[in-house]
């Protein structure tokens, strides 16, 4: 279906060298802030006190973050847990008090605020359990950036994986280097986040590969940058009509989801706009400089091989 119709091809391959210039400064604007600035880890990866607390009625989250916030506990994370009664709290490490002492000094902000309130549960999570999701996180990242460039070196040509990976993890550091910036909070969520990203990326890399694919099939008198714009343009109603509806989904998220989803819809509205961007300005021109050409893609057959095949047929 195309909503969109282009009568020309967009020439994207002619300003190659401009937007692989300003995606190069936008990655290293984004690893500087990583390396000086850093991510602002939530309690999931450095550790602290997990409180679960239930209400007679429908929480209301925006006075108790007030509360916490009156008695200095600005960092606190509240969110609803199962259902709108019940309330998860989550509070980073404080040396001067311990678990017990902390959930204590919660519990008493809340039930004078509102005597239903009743303590479920009050869990550490260490340090090393952070330490030991933050290296698995990275490890999920790895394994999902091999199994992509696997998955595109067999389906098409090496070429194509390593201008896709390329592409793919300039999105994910443009992601983690925004969170590290503006010091947004990076939990296990906007991690689930960033691997959407990576997946949801690598497939409109697919589909415009498949297309240059075809173009060289059937485009034999057009040069490589042709082909690529060609494909490029003839996928544009579908990169549109595709990320818009994806966004107005993660808007919805972003805007109305609460602060539970916030970051992670924060990520995901990164991951599809530099989506685009990459696989279309950053991944077809890496392609084109790697010298693709037709050969790679349609391998040429042998002296005799078309006559050995008709002779064999019935």
């Amino acid at each position: 279906m195309e909503l969109f119709r282009f009568k020309n091809d967009i020439p994207f391959m002619s300003w190659g060298k401009v937007t692989t210039t300003i995606s190069l400064a936008t990655f290293i604007i984004a690893v500087l802030a990583l390396g000086f600035r850093g991510l602002n880890l939530g309690v999931d990866f450095t550790g602290g006190t997990v409180i679960e607390v239930s209400y007679a009625q429908t929480a209301d989250l925006a006075s108790i973050r007030q509360v916490l916030e009156d008695k200095g506990m600005s960092e606190a994370a509240v969110q609803n847990f199962g259902t709108s009664r019940d309330v998860l709290i989550r509070l980073p490490l404080r040396p001067e008090l311990s678990t017990a002492q902390l959930s204590a000094q919660v519990f008493d902000l809340l039930k004078a605020q509102d005597t239903s309130a009743e303590l479920r549960r009050v869990e550490f999570v260490g340090p090393q359990v952070g330490k030991e999701l933050y290296e698995n996180g990275g490890l999920a990242l790895v394994v999902v950036a091999i199994g992509i460039m696997i998955y595109l070196a067999m389906r098409f040509e090496w070429r194509f994986a390593v201008a896709a990976i390329i592409a793919n993890m300039h999105d994910v550091v443009i992601i983690l280097g925004v969170f590290a910036l503006f010091q947004l909070e990076f939990s296990l969520t906007v991690l689930a986040g960033v691997l959407a990203v990576l997946g949801y990326s690598v497939n409109e890399s697919v589909v415009v590969f498949d297309r240059v694919r075809e173009n060289f099939r059937i485009m034999r008198k057009a040069s490589v940058p042709e082909v690529i714009d060609n494909a490029i343009t003839r996928t544009m109603s579908r990169t549109i009509i595709t990320h818009f509806s994806t966004q107005l989904a993660v808007l919805a998220m972003l805007f109305f989801g609460g602060e539970v989803l916030h970051n992670f819809a924060i990520a995901l509205t990164i991951g599809i706009l530099f989506g685009i961007y990459s696989s279309v300005l950053v991944a077809s021109p890496i392609v084109m400089w790697l010298g693709i050409s037709r050969e790679h893609l349609m391998p040429v057959k042998k002296e005799g091989e078309g006559e050995e095949e008709m002779e064999n047929l019935p």
